[in-house]
């Protein structure tokens, strides 16, 4: 590959570690701050929430803005403001406190979701964009696998205040690194002029198309499906397996690596059979795995490799999914690029936040509500697929 090419994917990968950090990172830390406030796991579990819809509904504002201004400035802006509020949740003197500046941290998040994909869009298509897509999401992949063990090394001897300080040192090395090494892809002839009537009509247009809707929304589903495991994750493995944080983020490093292991083979095999039968058959085997891991614990089966083993194959199926989902759906929507990885990105996260609502509700400590919930995600995603990809001019409008 191109050096330029390389470059970009570590670039853009690094600025898009910074929300998955935030999330990751403290992952290890939800019970020690459930012990610290006095607080309940629903509550803690809020935490994520919140984070989640702030990530989600700002990235409408994202979008819109860095097709109007350019790509840099609203993600400087971005990154700042996550900056400020991470050393506001270090110092979150209650659980309630703590829930209202992850919202803020989200707000900030969500540039870091929604303009790498508008630059990814701005510079390449088709399977060159999956590739570049995949690029990005293996330098990704350092999150889930390192992030939960920094985060266990900073609780233990510094309390978890310790893992926001980190993460807002880790921030203003974003931001230099978008400042000095990020170049802008959108030039100032090809940015649009804040129209609140043109703003409309790109939504309008977006929410009209069912192969952007179907392809966000399946994509979406299986994120949620993931949304679940990290807010029920630590308090499963701890709590009912017994696990020391530090195993707990070996555990979790494992589960990741299914995802993106199988992600890298997203382009190739878009190339070579097309990327929605990538996506047809990526949803088919997520539903299959999920339906076989939640059968196997209805009827009793508690075994936490299991849990492991039918986790990482689940995961392996969203790693062909997901990166080929976000770049079909934005493909036929070039002039608003920018716009539609941000629609796309909020309904994504909403979808997301909406999940482990439902989640928090029904846990109880055990595996059984997180493996039935991954299911009934995998189960709509299979259903969603069906009917977004099953027409002529939608799959020619996807393929």
């Amino acid at each position: 590959m191109k050096r330029e090419f390389w470059g970009m994917a570590i670039i853009l990968g690094l600025l898009s570690c910074v929300g998955p950090f935030a999330i990751d990172m403290y992952l290890p830390a939800l019970p020690v701050i459930a012990d610290s406030f006095g607080a309940p796991v629903e509550a803690t579990q809020y935490t994520l929430m919140s984070f989640f819809v702030a990530f989600g509904v700002c990235q409408l504002f994202y979008g819109p803005a860095a097709d109007m201004f350019g790509r840099k400035p609203p993600l400087y802006f971005g990154l700042i403001l996550f900056a400020l509020a991470s050393l506001g949740c270090a110092f979150a003197p209650t659980i309630e406190w703590l829930i209202a500046l992850r919202f803020v941290q989200g707000i900030g998040a969500a540039a870091v979701m929604s303009i790498p994909r508008a630059i990814i869009r701005d510079r390449y298509t088709g399977t060159e964009a999956t590739r570049l897509m995949t690029t990005v999401m293996l330098v990704i992949s350092i999150s889930p696998m390192l992030a939960p063990l920094a985060g266990s090394a900073l609780i233990g001897p510094f309390g978890w205040p310790s893992v926001f300080i980190a993460v807002a040192a880790a921030t203003v090395v974003s931001l230099l690194l978008a400042g000095f090494k990020l170049p802008e892809s959108l030039a100032p002839a090809d940015r649009v002029p804040f129209e609140f009537g043109a703003m409309r009509s790109a939504f309008a247009t977006l929410l009209r198309d069912p192969a952007y809707m179907g392809l966000t929304l399946i994509g979406g589903l299986g994120m949620s499906s993931f949304f679940v495991f990290l807010s029920t994750a630590s308090f499963l493995y701890t709590g009912h397996y017994g696990l020391t944080s530090t195993q707990f983020s070996l555990a979790f490093a494992l589960n990741a690596l299914g995802f993106f292991t199988a992600s890298q083979f997203a382009a190739n095999l878009g190339e070579r059979f097309g990327s929605a039968n990538v996506v047809r058959w990526g949803v088919a085997g997520f539903a299959g795995s999920a339906s076989l891991m939640c059968a196997l614990f209805a009827a009793g089966i508690d075994s936490f490799a299991l849990l492991v083993a039918m986790l990482i194959v689940t995961n392996a199926f969203l790693g062909l999914v997901v990166p080929t989902t976000m770049v079909l759906s934005l493909d036929n929507h070039g002039p608003i690029a920018g716009t539609a990885a941000a629609l796309g990105g909020a309904l994504q996260m909403l979808q997301g936040a909406v999940a482990i609502v439902i989640v928090s509700q029904v846990f109880d400590g055990t595996p059984l509500p997180l493996v039935a919930s991954i299911a009934v995600c995998a189960l709509l995603a299979l259903g969603l697929s069906l009917l977004t990809l099953r027409a002529p001019a939608q799959l020619a409008a996807a393929r």
